[in-house]
Parts: structure tokens; C-alpha cells; sequence
């Protein structure tokens, strides 16, 4: 099964057991080795015009945040079902606006080699205060490589799936 259709059937699966009045539509499903992502969409409240920046965003996070207190039992309860089933960890988040924030996440050990000029960027992260260790140094890296170049890792991303599709289709070896 390609990534393509795991999350098709992930996205079914979760479609069918969240409750209809958590989101607006279906949730965002992100898959990886470690993890299932579910990000749901919440309604943005209706301001007023002369509202300040600062109250709409503390309206904004304020919704976000009693929406993590009443959904938790039943998203745990989901998540628990969901990790037996899949056998991935589940993380949570929701999207308002155009803010995304993520509730629970799981932080994966990755392992790599890096040679000294490599490592020296690191060293410099850690030493300038920017990061509390090369993991850190690492992370960050990597967190402003995604955040510069969302487009091209995404039609990267869509590659993959052609690839995926072409593989699939492709003559069965065992036969």
C-alpha cells in the first residue's frame, strides 16, 4: 500500500469516528513512519470591526484552547484506538485562520553523519545561543529548510506519488 492510499484509508478511518461538529470538513491527515497527524479545521469567530489585533488573537487562541480541554478525553480515547489499529502514534493540532497548532507531537531520534565543516554550523548554532545543543541546532535547520521551500518539497512530495503510482503499476516480479 502506497502513502497515497494509507492515507486515504486514514483519513476514512478518522472521518468516520470523529464527531461531525469538531471540524469544518474533513481533517488534514499527515503520515509518516512514527506518526499519524490529525489537523482539524476550526471556524474563525466573527469580529467586530474595530476589534484590536491583540484581542483577536487572544479570541483565536482562547477557542483553541477550550477546544483541546472538551475534545481531550474523546481525542485520547480515538488516539488509543487509532495506535492499536495502525500501529503510529497519533499527534493532534487544528488549523484557525491561517495558524496551525498542534496539540501533541512526537519527536523522533534521527540518526546522521556530518562532517566537521557540517558539525561547525551546528557549534556555531549552540555557541551564538540560537540552540541548547547540536540536536537543537539540528532541528532548527531543518524547521527553516521546510519553512523556505514548502513549495518545492511539496511538488517533490507530489513526484513521489507519481512514482508510487508508476511502481504500482508496473508488471508484477513475483508472477
Amino acid at each position: 500500500m502506497d502513502v497515497e492510499e494509507a492515507t486515504q484509508k486514514l483519513r476514512g478511518w478518522f472521518s468516520g469516528r470523529l464527531p461531525e461538529d469538531w471540524f469544518e470538513g474533513q481533517p488534514e491527515i499527515v503520515l509518516d513512519r512514527e506518526e499519524i497527524a490529525v489537523i482539524g479545521r476550526l471556524p474563525v469567530p466573527s469580529f467586530a470591526d474595530d476589534v484590536s489585533e491583540v484581542e483577536r488573537a487572544a479570541t483565536l487562541e482562547g477557542g483553541v484552547q477550550r477546544f483541546r480541554e472538551e475534545t481531550r478525553e474523546r481525542r485520547v480515547e480515538i488516539a488509543l484506538e487509532a495506535e492499536r489499529r495502525f500501529r503510529r502514534k497519533v499527534s493532534w493540532g487544528v488549523e484557525v485562520g491561517d495558524e496551525t497548532v498542534m496539540f501533541t507531537t512526537l519527536s523522533v531520534p534521527v540518526m546522521t553523519r556530518l562532517r566537521q565543516s557540517e558539525r561547525r554550523v551546528l557549534d556555531t548554532l549552540v555557541a551564538a545561543g540560537v540552540a541548547r545543543s547540536r540536536s537543537d541546532a539540528l532541528a532548527w535547520c531543518v524547521r527553516l529548510v521546510g519553512r523556505h521551500t514548502d513549495s518545492w518539497l511539496a511538488d517533490l512530495r507530489d513526484a513521489l506519488r507519481h512514482v508510487d503510482q508508476v511502481r504500482a503499476a508496473g508488471p508484477d516480479l513475483d508472477s
